[in-house]
């Protein structure tokens, strides 16, 4: 894959993921957009108890916060059908292995991806099928749901800040569309250099494309609110600053005032990340609590 269409501007650059980091969505898009269609298209309506929950704890409440849909909707799956209440209900599991399949193999985790994979391979798989309609469902609730969205109180004042020194560009695993939109609405897409979604690859590699022949990894940070953005910092040998789920107004003031000035010094990277990543962890866990 080529990088990243922009123009270098700085020798810094900065990866900002967008729902529940830079916008204020993350909660609006599980509980109102994903969840009811995970009910529905799934069949979970004599659980569906259990499958908000397991949902939200997926998504919302652990380290697997900002995992791609996909990835997300497997674990929740297996999660929930794993619960003794489920269980004793007596709902038969659906076989995912197919779509795990898919997940280990596919360049990129869509929904339109899905779509022509399953065309060109003349699959009928039902379960594939099943994500395709899951995942449209998602995709209209979000349409007809999500608006008048905002970012975090001290974003704009941060990305002030930072586009000052640094180049800007968002990874996220939102799609394109929806990301885009949702930044221009909200008035903070002029920002940045470069908007890599859903469509773009994984977050890692954004942000390996973002980087390629441009920026030595010392002199890049991503800036995430869950581990998997932390994951693809390490990927790539970049430095990490965590949002901080529940205190993200916190979080972009620390940032603005305090992480970034020390990230072009060049002295962020040691006690000072490492400080912040445990604290941030500990507000994530890995084990569900029933």
């Amino acid at each position: 894959m080529k990088r990243l269409d922009f123009e270098q501007r700085h020798e810094y650059l900065v990866c900002v993921d967008s729902d529940g980091c830079l916008l204020d969505n993350m909660e609006l898009k599980h509980k109102e957009c994903f969840t009811p269609a995970t009910v529905n298209v799934w069949n979970l309506q004599p659980v569906s108890k259990y499958a908000r929950q397991t949902a939200e704890f997926v998504n919302l409440y652990s380290r697997s916060r900002g995992w791609n849909r996909f990835p997300a909707l497997v674990r929740t799956l297996d999660l929930l059908f794993d619960r003794p209440e489920v269980k004793e209900v007596g709902l038969e599991k659906p076989d995912l292995s197919a779509l795990r399949r898919w997940i280990e193999t596919t360049p990129t985790l869509s929904t339109p991806a899905l779509r022509v994979y399953c065309a060109e391979h003349g699959i009928e798989d039902g379960v594939l099928r099943q994500t395709c309609a899951w995942g449209e469902e998602v995709d209209a609730n979000i349409r007809r749901i999500v608006r008048n969205i905002r970012p975090f109180p001290n974003v704009r004042a941060a990305l002030g800040r930072i586009a000052q020194q640094a180049d800007l560009v968002v990874v996220s695993a939102t799609p394109n569309e929806a990301l885009t939109r949702e930044l221009k609405a909200c008035g903070i897409v002029q920002f940045f250099n470069c908007v890599a979604g859903q469509e773009t690859g994984t977050k890692s590699e954004s942000i390996r494309l973002a980087m390629q022949g441009r920026y030595a990894p010392d002199h890049v940070l991503k800036v995430g609110d869950a581990a998997s953005d932390y994951k693809a910092a390490q990927d790539n040998g970049v430095l990490f600053y965590p949002i901080v789920p529940g205190m993200e107004n916190e979080s972009w003031k620390t940032l603005e005032l305090t992480a970034f000035p020390t990230f072009v010094e060049g002295s962020y990277r040691g006690e000072r990340m490492d400080g912040y990543l445990a604290a941030f962890l500990s507000y994530l866990p890995e084990t569900a609590p029933w």
